[in-house]
């Protein structure tokens, strides 16, 4: 089964990037969106339904912490799972994140098969 994937950075690279990543890791997608930043993000998934979101937590006006904020909040998208890929690996910053409802958490540097990895764990995609 492939799945459809929304990543949210700031940083075009970053997409990129994760974009590859996923690609290289042999995790399937049927398709793969792209958002600058929360609110970019929220929008395109009124447009388009995804199986999971990646997103960074630094992105300037609704960062990730405030995107997790508002997919709860949404009845409609609190049951997409997000995963947050980011630099900062402190444990109460990750904690916080996990209880706004963060699925995932991917620290960078990371490899292909550690983010396919969480996908699939997020996804409850079956091991062969």
């Amino acid at each position: 089964m492939a799945y459809r994937v929304l990543i949210a950075d700031d940083s075009p690279a970053m997409r990129s990037f994760v974009r590859r990543t996923i690609e290289l890791s042999g995790f399937e997608l049927s398709a793969c969106f792209e958002a600058g930043d929360g609110a970019q993000a929220l929008a395109l998934l009124r447009r388009e339904w995804v199986d999971a979101i990646l997103t960074d937590i630094n992105m300037p006006g609704v960062d990730g912490e405030e995107l997790l904020r508002r997919l709860s909040a949404d009845e409609l998208l609190r049951g997409i799972p997000a995963i947050v890929i980011s630099t900062d690996a402190t444990k109460n910053r990750i904690a916080r994140l996990l209880a706004l409802g963060a699925r995932g958490y991917v620290t960078k540097p990371f490899r292909p098969e550690t983010l396919r990895a969480e996908l699939e764990r997020t996804l409850g995609v079956p091991n062969d």
